[in-house]
């Protein structure tokens, strides 16, 4: 009997416990049973089911809304639903992408790296403002504004973002310095500090001209209107324009630039869109540079403004590019900005290169891995593995065959460089040990350094000292150890990035870092071989 209660008992319970899983159930989708069911038209505009949803959270959600915050967060999912390159830029962002642009920032003039853990300055920006308070190359950043930065490991960035600043308000940095016992304090005005886009410009013999170009920003044709007049001077016939790692920036410096190498009337680009008409550029003829022999390097991280200039160039048969095939970003972008200092970054465009190629990559799911993709199929080892659409095929004037879908396909295609490469080195590199070495090396040089004033001083006081030496010690201390046969095949490489890295402590920065590098460039190597033949 007891039994069957319990069973009973147990039955009841169970059709309890569906009732309240039903009722609940029906409580998440159901409201006011008794409400008039009412619809909201959706049908009167384009944006109106979005504005109707909006209203009706608004007015009617259980809790209050922090309407800054949502907005915030559902202003990033808007914009990427469009395609991979419209964004939605917060006010910090914003002043953050237009300093990389605009060729200027409010900051202290310093170049730093952090080798192990704390921030030692490489260069000290010539009549900024930390070297009118008398910071120098070699110092040691402790604290800024009272805040330790020196063994906490703390980010790269952080650090940026704490010395940069208004134009004209103060920090406070606490330096180490070699020869000095005590902590060295230094109040510094933050001043406009110059973002130079010409890395380099220098002439590589006596007829080649080497120019690197890092981003197109605000004053980069002004920038290198200046580097090439010297160059000129010296005898410059060829130029290497050197645009591998850069992403792009403004449009009209890349329209700019490329008027100065292509006759009167040749296209340079074209651009259309929904809202945009057929808008074409032309080059005026006036170029100061027609004359000269055009070589341009490219890689697959050579974007937007990059492939405009690339494209011109080959489309117009003007000069001959070098490397791998480019990003494949082939639109274009147009800043918006609103009252809270954020802004928007909506493409409204696409571009052509002259023969009428679109080098936009297609959209993807992997979009943002294609470069990985190209890695995986063989494409940065050998040029037979670029994939190509004979249905975008285009061709120059002169008949050479060029191709649209995804990037600019270089007329000498050079492999990603292997050379040099060994066990010893992809630790070493690992470790960062070039870097660190070489951060030990020039503080031991430190007072020479300083006194450096040109390339072949530095080249001098660099190539007597005993670089292998040196560095095979450094490694070992570190825990790594070639092994047989092992420094023979790395040794140029690993040299030549320390000679190139020290240099940097020098006045001369990157004329003294760029000489070094190109010795062990495959790509150079490719054009010397192209011009000499």
């Amino acid at each position: 009997m007891q039994e069957q209660q319990n069973n009973g008992m147990g039955k009841f319970l169970k059709l309890v416990a569906w009732g309240v899983v039903i009722v609940a159930a029906v409580n998440v989708f159901s409201t006011r049973n008794n409400a008039p069911k009412k619809e909201l038209d959706v049908n009167s505009g384009n944006w109106t089911k979005l504005s109707l949803i909006l209203q009706q959270i608004d007015r009617n959600y259980v809790d209050s809304i922090d309407h800054k915050d949502y907005i915030e967060k559902i202003l990033p999912n808007i914009m990427s639903s469009l395609d991979p390159h419209s964004s939605y830029l917060p006010p910090v962002e914003l002043e953050e992408a237009d300093a990389s642009l605009e060729g200027n920032f409010g900051g202290i003039g310093v170049q730093f790296n952090v080798p192990n853990d704390t921030a030692t300055i490489i260069s000290v920006i010539p009549g900024g403002p930390s070297e009118k308070v008398g910071i120098l190359s070699g110092d040691k950043i402790i604290k800024v504004d009272g805040k330790v930065v020196a063994g906490v490991k703390i980010n790269q960035d952080s650090l940026v973002k704490s010395l940069k600043g208004e134009e004209g308000t103060i920090v406070k940095v606490e330096i180490k310095r070699d020869d000095v016992d005590d902590i060295l304090s230094f109040s510094i005005e933050r001043g406009k500090i110059p973002v130079k886009s010409i890395d380099v410009a220098m002439m590589m013999n006596d007829s080649l001209a080497y120019v690197k170009l890092s981003k197109f920003t605000k004053s980069s044709y002004k920038e290198f209107l200046e580097s090439v007049v010297p160059l000129k001077e010296q005898g410059m016939k060829h130029m290497v324009f050197d645009l591998r790692g850069n992403t792009g920036g403004y449009l009209d410096q890349a329209l700019l630039l490329s008027n100065e190498f292509l006759q009167k009337e040749q296209l340079i680009v074209y651009m259309k869109g929904a809202h945009r008409k057929k808008e074409e550029f032309f080059a005026d003829g006036t170029g100061k540079l027609i004359d000269v022999n055009l070589y341009v390097l490219i890689d697959e991280t050579s974007a937007s403004s990059s492939e405009i200039f690339a494209g011109a160039i080959q489309d117009n048969d003007r000069g001959t590019i070098f490397g791998r095939r480019s990003y494949g970003k082939g639109l274009v972008q147009e800043p918006i900005y609103f009252t809270d200092k954020s802004g928007i970054r909506l493409t409204v465009a696409r571009f052509y290169t002259p023969t009428g190629r679109c080098i936009q990559k297609p959209y993807s799911e992997d979009y943002k891995y294609d470069i990985y993709e190209r890695y995986r199929h063989g494409e940065m080892i050998a040029a037979d593995s670029i994939r190509v659409n004979d249905s975008l095929k285009y061709v120059t004037p002169k008949g050479k065959v060029v191709y649209g879908g995804g990037g600019i396909i270089p007329d000498e295609f050079v492999p990603i460089d292997t050379v040099g490469v060994t066990d010893f080195l992809i630790k070493c590199n690992r470790k960062s040990l070039a870097i660190k070495y070489s951060n030990e090396l020039a503080r031991e040089l430190r007072s020479e350094l300083r006194e450096v004033k040109t390339f072949q001083q530095y080249n001098k006081l660099i190539s007597g000292v005993d670089i292998k030496g040196g560095f095979l010690n450094y490694a070992r201390e570190n825990g790594v150890v070639p092994r047989s046969g092992e420094w023979k095949i790395s040794e140029q490489v690993i040299i030549m990035q320390i000679k190139a890295l020290v240099g940097r402590y020098t006045i001369l920065d990157d004329n003294a870092f760029y000489p070094y590098i190109l010795e062990i460039d495959n790509v150079m190597d490719r054009v010397k071989e192209v011009i000499n033949t």
